[in-house]
């Protein structure tokens, strides 16, 4: 409550300009938690399309208190949902693999030399086509299925502020029927500053 006053007050009773005060303190909050250790969360499943898709996700938290709270379990539900729909490879793009990195821009760079291209210009080619095929294979960096002005990581980022600690989504199975294979995605431990 003491927030929400503060932020009207900050933004001279404007509501649109509280809610952006509000979400800019929600970013800094996430930016002092990033660090800290998420050992608690949750696992979840999301089962779509009469059965033909179905997800396992583990979200992490710092505390089984926030891990047990409505607005934790809706972060892993949507998250859940978001990769049955989605089907991101990946789950940050710290965790794309050097090979698959290597051949997505040896594609874009022949793809933008052939083009005829200065090389200059075809470098800032390649800059954007890796920046969309993060977005596509990355779920941190897809736009958020229910709200299309947000990424996931900007989701969690908000929980993060509101909920007070570090979320992150350790891992994730997607499988559909019909489907060769499944797409599994762990995270990278992050590596700490030294």
């Amino acid at each position: 409550m003491m927030d929400c006053k503060q932020a009207l007050t900050e933004a001279k009773g404007d509501f649109e300009q509280a809610v952006v005060v509000l979400r800019k303190k929600g970013v800094s909050v996430a930016a002092k938690k990033a660090t800290r250790v998420t050992s608690e969360g949750s696992v979840a499943h999301y089962i779509h399309a009469g059965g033909k898709i179905g997800v396992l996700v583990e979200v992490n938290c710092e505390s089984d208190f926030v891990a047990r709270t409505d607005d934790f379990k809706e972060l892993v539900h949507d998250v859940a949902m978001h990769i049955a729909a989605s089907d991101p490879k990946f789950i940050r793009k710290e965790d794309v693999t050097k090979a698959d990195f290597e051949r997505e821009k040896d594609i874009y760079l022949s793809q933008a030399m052939a083009s005829g291209k200065p090389a200059h210009i075809a470098e800032k080619m390649v800059e954007g086509k890796m920046a969309k095929f993060y977005e596509e294979v990355c779920l941190y960096e897809q736009p958020f299925i229910k709200d299309q002005t947000q990424t996931i990581s900007q989701l969690i980022t908000t929980k993060i502020g509101k909920l007070g600690e570090n979320i992150s989504v350790r891992r994730f199975a997607r499988f559909k029927v019909g489907d060769a294979g499944e797409t599994v995605a762990i995270s990278k431990p992050e590596q700490k500053p030294e």
